[in-house]
């Protein structure tokens, strides 16, 4: 329709939404290494879903879709995006009145890898914790990354780097902290879990179903368990309870399970299963642990996970596609999201302190601070200058202040679907506001504008009708837009007064 435009498919192409002539894509075995909904939104309130992945592009003023297996459907709801975003949540994946545990929003989260990547040791874990604490941060969730285990699919904490693991849980709850571990689907091929299971059937095969599929993903090649089989969730299931009741682990960080890894020709239990349907099995088997984290969901609107955007470089460019990307994931019914690790999840940037920008660090923590989920993993008191880290310190105090408002919205989420997190155009329609990717409303009430290009010390923020009061509590007319100074421990944010 003139001047209708649309959202929707797969969250890794949230910063170039809405979407333009000339974009294509498949969710046929292809999450993007994200979260991935068959729904596509307008601001015009209508409405394209099928319950099978579904193929579309953009050719001028038509949009081609095609469905891998049901009907496509194409409904009007209401004239706007969220009459769209609402009628699409309650009718294709409505909220489970549940949310994620209660700590990954209520303290920053911090997540080893960047400090310890592939050498995850007991000792280093402590003095990561320690120094949370010691530096004046609050404990919260610590997510201990990729290879604490002793290999893929040996669910145990390798005894050449963790002496104890049982009293080191112990120590980490002691100082506030809840524990998560990283787990994948995966199992190495040369272990006997691997025999193991594969006398029991409990992989994905080959298609000829002569010997389970191997799969080459970023840390080798393995074998991949069948989500689809039951024999093969309950033993996964009992490794997990197993780390529970023998060391006390409170949650797991769920990761990979793209639907790319199975879009090879290959047998299942469920011989009727797609890609797609290997990554929905994997993920509903995150339900049954409320302290959880996943980066790539399939038609997972509405469920109690918690959703990280996919891993961001430490890079003024990626730090511009969280506010998009996150936005992106409420539409499609994922509000309870984490906009990556703070600066970054890639390690290689934080080795050599000289190649850190500590500019870049902060900027991103004032991203973080009010949207649903704020993740440190690189120290900041390792990274940065005295100055730097008071900034950052003071980010996440502007969270504590509006944390009531973020659990309020969180309890919502769970409870009407709504995001958290909404884009302009989503809570003042038709205003011209449908291509803002650099301010965002947190629920109705609190529009946050950070800074996301380096040495930027002004910036143009567009404040809707109405009144909003600015941090200092001067009270300014929207309706137009307005030019700030922003020092580099300033976060822009204004709260609507009725």
């Amino acid at each position: 329709m003139p001047n209708e435009h649309w959202w929707g498919g797969v969250v890794w192409d949230g910063h170039i939404m809405p979407l333009k002539s000339g974009y294509t894509v498949n969710l046929y075995g292809n999450n993007k290494g994200n979260q991935a909904q068959p729904l596509l939104i307008s601001d015009m309130g209508r409405i394209i879903w099928s319950e099978d992945p579904i193929s579309y592009s953009i050719n001028e003023d038509k949009i081609l879709v095609t469905s891998s297996g049901s009907e496509v459907r194409i409904s009007t709801s209401g004239s706007t995006l969220k009459d769209a975003f609402l009628d699409a949540s309650q009718n294709y994946f409505p909220a489970s009145g549940k949310h994620p545990d209660n700590l990954l929003f209520e303290r920053p989260q911090y997540n080893t890898w960047i400090e310890l990547i592939y050498n995850q040791n007991q000792d280093d874990i402590l003095k990561y914790a320690n120094g949370i604490v010691e530096n004046g941060f609050d404990p919260g969730v610590i997510m201990i990354d990729d290879n604490w285990q002793e290999d893929y699919g040996k669910w145990d904490f390798h005894q050449g780097r963790f002496s104890n693991p049982k009293q080191m849980i112990q120590t980490l709850h002691g100082l506030g902290f809840k524990v998560m571990l990283w787990i994948c689907p995966f199992v190495s091929p040369d272990s006997d879990v691997y025999r193991d299971l594969e006398k029991k059937g409990f992989f994905i095969k080959t298609e000829k179903g002569d010997f389970p599929l191997m799969v080459r993903w970023w840390n080798g090649t393995s074998a991949v368990l069948d989500f689809t089989n039951p024999g093969a969730i309950d033993w996964f299931d009992g490794q997990l309870k197993n780390l529970q009741d023998k060391y006390g682990v409170d949650g797991y960080k769920l990761d990979a399970g793209d639907s790319y890894f199975y879009d090879i020709p290959s047998i299942s239990y469920d011989s009727l299963a797609t890609p797609n349907d290997q990554t929905y099995a994997f993920q509903q088997f995150g339900l049954k642990y409320p302290l959880n984290e996943y980066r790539a969901t399939w038609k997972m609107g509405g469920q109690p996970l918690a959703q990280r955007l996919h891993d961001k470089g430490h890079n003024w460019e990626d730090l511009s596609k969280l506010i998009p990307q996150i936005m992106l994931q409420g539409l499609l019914g994922y509000p309870f999201n984490c906009p990556d690790m703070i600066g970054g999840g890639e390690y290689g940037s934080f080795i050599d302190l000289k190649t850190i920008d500590q500019e870049l660090i902060v900027r991103s923590a004032q991203v973080h601070a009010l949207m649903p989920m704020m993740q440190f993993s690189v120290a900041p008191w390792r990274v940065l200058n005295e100055q730097n880290l008071e900034a950052v310190k003071k980010a996440v105090e502007i969270r504590k202040k509006y944390l009531p408002i973020i659990m309020q919205l969180v309890k919502t989420a769970a409870k009407t679907g709504e995001p958290v997190v909404r884009s302009m155009e989503y809570e003042f329609p038709h205003q011209g506001y449908y291509n803002i990717k650099d301010q965002f409303m947190l629920g109705s009430n609190v529009l946050v504008a950070p800074i996301l290009e380096k040495g930027m010390t002004k910036r143009l923020v567009t404040l809707p009708k109405g009144r909003w009061k600015t941090p200092s509590g001067k009270i300014l007319k929207g309706g137009k837009t307005y030019s700030f100074i922003v020092k580099l421990d300033e976060l822009l944010f204004f709260e609507r007064k009725q």
